[in-house]
C-alpha cells in the first residue's frame, strides 16, 4: 500500500478528462502537488494510505473552475457606477475613480477580497489584467491562487505608468521578477485597440514573442465599439490585428460581442482564445457574443465573469447559469450551449484558454491537484440526475464546502485556511468609506 498525502473517497468525480469519465463512489490520491490516482473505491478497496482522508459522500469532486478574464482589485468599486453603458461607465466613472484611489494597497486588499470571494465559489485559477499588478501577485500567493496576471497597458498615463514605456518596463519586470509556472504565471496586457496605439500593441507583442508569453486584450466588446474602430483604423478591427501579427494560438481575445462570422473565421484560422464575459456584457447592455457559432467553428472559449464593477459578483457557478440561458433565449433554442458544454468553458477549454491544459482543467494523473468539492446534502440539490445539469442550473457558488489548489487545503468546511475573511472585510468596509468620499456624486 502506498502512502500519499491526501485521499478524497466517497464521491461522484467529474473528470472532464477527454471521455467525459465520471466516477461514482469514487476516489483521488494526491502527493505532494500532484494527483497520482483516481479510480472508483468498489470492489477493489483503494491502494493507498493517506496522511489525510476527506469523506466526501454525497458530494461532487471535480476540477477547479478557472475565471479566465477578470480585474481582481475592483471588488472595492463593486456597485458604485451601476446601470451605464459601457463607454460612460469606464470614462465617466471607472478610469476618474482609479485616478483618485489606485495605490499599490488600495490593489493588494482589493485582490485579497476577490481571492476569498474567488476560493468560496470554486474558483482555483483566475487571470488578471489590472494595474499595480505585482500587488495581486503578493494576494494570490498569500491566498495560494493560481494565476495569470498582467499589468494593463495604456497610451496615457495610469496610476502605476507615466506613460506606455513605463508600462511595458514595468511588465518584462513582472515577467523577469515574478513568473514561476505553474503556480504563477505571467501575460502581456494591452488594454484595448481604442486605448493603445499601434506603436504599443506591437512593443507588447514583440515582449510576449520574446518570452514566449500569451497576450490578451479587450475586443469589439460592443457595436458601437466596432463601428468606431473602423473609422478610426480604416478596415475591420480583426483585419488590422492580423497585420499587426496579432492573430495567433497565444492571443486571447475579451467579449468579442460584436465579431462578425469573416472574423469567426479568421479567428478559427489561426487558433485564436476567445473568453466570454455573459453578466458583465448583459448588465452593461454590450449585447451577446455570438459564442455558439465560435465554438462551432473550432474556437476554444472560456468563461470569466470580468470585473466586480460591471458584474457584481466573481461567482463562476452563477456564470455558468447565465451562459447557457442567456444563448437559448437569444437564439430560441433550448438545445444551444448545452450545460456538458458550458461546465467544459469553466474548466477543460479555459485552462487551455490561458496555455494551462497540461496542468489543470480536468482530473487526471499527473496533472495539479486543483480539486472542488461540492456538498450536495441540500434540498435545491437533491435528486441528482445529471450531474453536468446541476452544475449549470442549481449549485452556487456557495455550495461548495472545500477547495485544494496544487496539492494544499485553501478552504474546508467553507473556512478559508490561507486567508483571515473578517480582517479583509472589515479593512475593505474602511476603505469603502474613504473612497465613497471621493466618488462622482459623493
Amino acid at each position: 500500500m502506498e502512502d500519499v498525502d491526501l485521499i478524497i473517497k466517497g464521491s461522484t468525480i467529474i473528470t472532464l478528462d477527454k471521455d467525459d469519465r465520471i466516477i461514482s463512489d469514487g476516489y483521488l490520491a494526491i502527493r505532494g502537488e500532484t494527483i497520482v490516482a483516481l479510480d472508483s473505491c468498489v470492489p477493489v478497496p483503494i491502494p493507498y494510505r493517506g496522511k489525510r482522508t476527506i469523506d466526501a459522500h454525497d458530494a461532487i469532486v471535480m476540477p477547479g473552475l478557472i475565471n479566465c478574464h477578470t480585474h481582481a482589485a475592483m471588488t472595492l468599486f463593486r456597485g458604485f457606477a451601476d446601470d451605464l453603458e459601457l463607454m460612460t461607465w469606464l470614462k465617466d466613472y471607472i478610469f476618474p475613480a482609479e485616478a483618485k484611489n489606485l495605490s499599490p494597497e488600495f490593489v493588494f486588499l482589493g485582490s485579497l477580497l476577490a481571492c476569498a470571494e474567488m476560493i468560496k465559489s470554486g474558483t482555483t485559477t483566475f487571470c488578471d489584467m489590472y494595474l499595480f499588478e505585482e500587488m495581486v501577485i503578493e494576494a494570490a500567493r498569500t491566498a495560494g491562487m493560481r494565476c495569470v496576471l498582467g499589468e494593463g497597458l495604456f497610451d496615457f498615463p495610469s496610476p502605476n505608468a507615466k506613460n506606455p514605456r513605463e508600462g511595458l518596463v514595468y511588465t518584462q519586470r513582472l515577467i523577469e521578477k515574478f513568473a514561476a509556472p505553474p503556480l504563477i504565471n505571467i501575460i502581456i496586457h494591452p488594454h484595448a485597440l481604442y486605448t493603445c496605439a499601434p506603436s504599443l500593441l506591437v512593443e507588447a507583442k514583440r515582449l510576449a514573442d520574446v518570452y514566449r508569453l500569451p497576450y490578451g486584450l479587450h475586443l469589439l466588446e460592443t457595436q458601437k465599439e466596432r463601428q468606431e474602430l473602423e473609422r478610426k483604423l480604416g478596415k475591420r478591427a480583426i483585419l488590422f490585428l492580423d497585420e499587426l501579427g496579432y492573430l495567433g494560438e497565444r492571443f486571447i481575445a475579451y467579449h468579442c460581442v460584436a465579431m462578425d462570422e469573416e472574423d469567426i473565421k479568421m479567428f478559427s484560422h489561426h487558433g485564436c482564445k476567445v473568453v466570454h464575459n455573459p453578466e458583465s456584457n448583459m448588465k452593461l447592455a454590450s449585447g451577446v457574443a455570438p459564442i455558439p457559432k465560435m465554438i462551432k467553428a473550432g474556437i476554444t472559449v472560456g468563461l470569466g465573469t470580468d470585473g466586480c464593477a460591471s458584474n457584481n459578483n466573481l461567482d463562476l457557478f452563477q456564470e455558468m447559469d447565465s451562459a447557457a440561458k442567456l444563448h437559448k433565449v437569444f437564439s430560441l433554442n433550448p438545445t444551444v450551449m448545452d450545460a456538458r458544454t458550458v461546465v467544459k468553458m469553466a474548466t477543460q477549454a479555459g485552462a487551455k484558454v490561458l496555455g494551462l491544459e497540461k496542468y489543470i482543467g480536468s482530473l487526471e494523473v499527473g496533472k495539479k491537484a486543483d480539486i472542488i468539492i461540492i456538498d450536495l446534502s441540500k434540498p435545491h440539490l437533491t435528486p441528482l440526475y445529471n450531474p453536468y445539469s446541476h452544475l449549470v442550473y442549481a449549485v452556487g457558488g456557495a455550495d461548495v464546502d472545500t477547495v485544494i489548489i496544487n496539492g494544499r487545503i485553501v478552504m474546508e468546511n467553507r473556512t478559508l485556511l490561507t486567508l483571515k475573511e473578517k480582517e479583509i472585510l472589515s479593512q475593505a468596509g474602511k476603505i469603502a468609506q474613504r473612497i465613497g468620499k471621493t466618488l462622482k456624486g459623493g
